[in-house]
């Protein structure tokens, strides 16, 4: 006889995992998730929306769904043995981009896929994902732990996540809105987030000694300071938008006329997909703020500006396309919520992203 279990797949490992990540997924729920934890599909009430519909709030609700991966960092993950912070970077990566149509995400949902399930890893990876989801204040719906023996490596595993939110028709940010001599505002990174992680691999090194090195200019080991999470953008970006894009649909013009996730590509890639044809952009490197982390990695792979500003975010994870008039208090307003934040450029005539 040959049982599942002789063939790679161990059920009661699984079992256990979903026994210990039950509190923490349980704790992202809101009033609106139905139902218990460890059905066959999450269930997500959009009640209020529609009474919000009623009382002419919402006048015409549209969902907007994202989904996203952690990229090549999750192999620093497997090297130094620490698993509860990657599920911070695959929230933020979806939850990020959501926000920038102007929409509040509502909930998420992630994927494992691994050679065998060993239940405390995936618990910690799935503690990771439940602190990322309350920090966009999204619930965790529901998720999938595939074991998968003789596809993946012994030990490695593969992220996904999938998340949903919802904004008024009338209220969506598509950068459609963008004119000329409008302000770029940079919200500042914690450091490479989740992209560019192949050439930082291939530079500073994947085996745990050269992680675990410590580099005085970072003031960490090399480990420490690539592993800092993805930030997640959702609530201040959120609150500046209740303030100044609310009365949108009464007829005003959006003070928010576009917002980019600084993700793969970095700022010359991302920043030009909410740009109208006929505008480019104007980068101010000097507002940007100086990481550490950028400056060794770019200095030990030999970059350019022009690749380093195509490849990470350095240092500006978020850029909000803002009316002049209303720079200040937006500014304001951000550094009120504990954010960092730059000035970094404006909307100029022409095409692509000029680097100053």
């Amino acid at each position: 006889m040959i049982t599942y279990k002789d063939s790679g797949v161990d059920v009661e490992a699984g079992y256990e995992s979903v026994r210990l990540m039950k509190d923490d997924v349980k704790s992202t729920f809101s009033k609106n998730v139905l139902g218990g934890f460890g059905g066959f599909g999450g269930m997500y009430s959009l009640k209020e929306f529609f009474a919000e519909a009623s009382k002419l709030k919402m006048k015409e609700p549209v969902l907007v769904a994202g989904a996203d991966g952690a990229g090549t960092k999750i192999k620093l993950a497997f090297k130094l043995d620490k698993h509860d912070t990657v599920g911070i970077d695959l929230v933020a990566m979806s939850v990020n981009d959501i926000v920038c149509s102007g929409a509040k995400p509502l909930f998420f949902l992630d994927y494992i896929a691994t050679s065998k399930v060993e239940p405390i890893k995936i618990a910690s990876i799935v503690k990771g994902i439940a602190d990322g989801c309350k920090m966009a204040g999204v619930s965790l719906l529901g998720g999938e732990t595939a074991e998968m023996p003789g596809f993946y490596k012994d030990g490695e595993y593969d992220l996904a996540g999938f998340a949903v939110g919802i904004v008024d028709k009338a209220n969506i940010i598509d950068g459609s809105k963008i004119k000329e001599g409008d302000v770029l505002v940079g919200l500042h990174s914690s450091g490479v987030h989740a992209n560019g992680f192949s050439l930082v691999r291939r530079v500073v090194g994947e085996s745990k000694e050269a992680l675990d090195v410590f580099c005085t200019e970072l003031g960490a080991t090399w480990g420490e300071a690539l592993l800092k999470p993805t930030r997640v953008y959702v609530k201040p970006v959120l609150e500046v938008l209740k303030k100044h894009n609310a009365k949108t649909q009464a007829g005003r013009e959006q003070v928010i006329r576009g917002i980019a996730h600084i993700t793969g590509g970095g700022a010359i890639e991302n920043i030009p997909r909410i740009i109208p044809s006929g505008l480019g952009v104007e980068l101010d490197l000097s507002k940007y703020p100086t990481l550490p982390v950028f400056t060794e990695v770019v200095k030990k792979a030999g970059l350019t500006r022009e690749q380093a500003h195509n490849t990470f975010n350095m240092g500006i994870g978020m850029v909000l396309v803002v009316e002049p008039k209303s720079v200040s208090a937006v500014v304001k307003q951000l550094e009120s919520l504990g954010e960092g934040v730059s000035v970094i450029g404006k909307v100029v005539k022409g095409a692509g992203v000029k680097l100053l």
